[in-house]
């Protein structure tokens, strides 16, 4: 009998010291899982929207500096309105259960101060409490999307619009005939993953061209980006989508013509100045031809002055510098229609002094260096 007892309570306390140690397992887990750091869905910090640059800051200058608001955006708060109510409806987005949406206001203002300034995806993202990975995703978006809301300012003229190009220059330049000014720009860029040397330019860096015609006001009637900066000053311009039309002439009005620097080869469409000046009618020529050539000059330096992410190396995917390169573009001549004063406020271009013959230097070229000029090279790709 006292040995049956002997076994029942040595079975009943293993039975008990088994339950015991799973149990203490059990919480041993219990505890390393508590202890384990969870991955974070959103940081705390981004989520405090309410007090991030457009709820606090840039609200307060919207309301009590104006000024210093188009300062920062490059358009004023009317704009900023306008170009809201154009493109609201595809960039908002509905809030959800996990999390509220990013305002369509706050995108466009981190867009446009991302273009304005160049400023670091990093840096926006603390300014305005949004995550990076969210702002680059949105900024590609928002910038397809003014362009396609401006596009009736970048369009390629139809032949009245042609005359009239051809009549401002006259007017204003004293070079009748002339439908514009053609040049090319290295915006640089980080070079893609493999590229070799498509990218090399002869200046050091790696970019992609933007060649651009523009018409007597300094507004872009045209532009092709995406070219090679290896590229020559030939094929470049034979690499233009306008080319082919420009060499069968059913682009330009009968008699109309472009002019262009030493880079580009003499066209019957498009003219280039006298490399020697032995008389007093050619030098007249060149003359007339620089003040017309310098329209796409100026208009290069004005787009590079106000919208500086452009002077900076571009770390982005080619495709989405392309947008946002041509997205500036479109914004330069919306803005130079819709308020020409404040956005090239006298003294802003360069003008000539009839009085003392002299040329004077517009306020452009002080305030940031302008994009190297496309020059011949040594590489010739025809």
């Amino acid at each position: 009998m006292l040995s049956q007892l002997a076994v029942i309570k040595k079975t009943v306390i293993r039975s008990m010291t088994i339950i015991l140690c799973e149990e203490l397992e059990k919480s041993y887990k219990k505890l390393q899982k508590k202890e384990r750091k969870k991955k974070v869905w959103i940081r705390d910090w981004t989520a405090r929207r309410s007090i991030g640059a457009t709820c606090a800051i840039f609200k307060e200058l919207y309301h009590e500096d104006p000024r210093e608001y188009k300062a920062v955006l490059r358009v004023t708060p009317e704009q900023v309105d306008k170009l809201l109510n154009l493109i609201k409806m595809k960039i908002e987005r509905q809030d959800t259960f996990m999390r509220d949406a990013i305002p369509a206001r706050v995108k466009l203002e981190v867009t446009l101060c991302f273009l304005s300034s160049g400023i670091s995806y990093r840096l926006l993202a603390i300014f305005f409490r949004i995550s990076k990975s969210s702002i680059s995703k949105f900024i590609p978006e928002v910038c397809d999307v003014m362009y396609e809301a401006l596009d009736e300012y970048l369009q390629v003229p139809d032949n009245r619009e042609w005359e009239d190009i051809q009549v401002g220059f006259h007017h204003r330049w004293n070079f009748p005939g002339c439908c514009g000014a053609i040049d090319g720009k290295h915006v640089v860029i980080q070079a893609p993953p493999n590229c070799g040397s498509e990218y090399y330019n002869y200046k050091g860096t790696n970019s992609l061209v933007l060649l651009a015609v523009v018409d007597h006001d300094y507004c872009f009637k045209y532009v092709d980006i995406g070219s090679y900066g290896r590229n020559s000053d030939g094929g470049v311009f034979q690499a233009f989508s306008l080319y082919p039309v420009l060499e069968n002439g059913s682009l330009l009005p009968e008699g109309g013509f472009l002019v262009g620097d030493d880079a580009f080869p003499l066209k019957t469409y498009l003219l280039k100045r006298y490399p020697n000046e032995p008389t007093i009618v050619e030098k007249i020529y060149n003359y007339r031809f620089t003040r017309a050539r310098r329209i796409v000059e100026n208009a290069f330096g004005i787009l590079v002055s106000r919208f500086r992410v452009l002077a900076l190396p571009i770390q982005l995917q080619e495709e989405t510098a392309i947008k946002m390169i041509r997205t500036t573009c479109v914004l330069h001549n919306w803005l130079r229609k819709s308020s020409l004063h404040t956005y090239t406020p006298p003294g802003s271009i360069d003008y000539e002094d009839i009085v003392n013959f002299t040329t004077n230097l517009g306020t452009w070229r002080s305030e940031i260096n302008a994009l190297p000029s496309i020059a011949r090279s040594r590489i010739n790709n025809r």
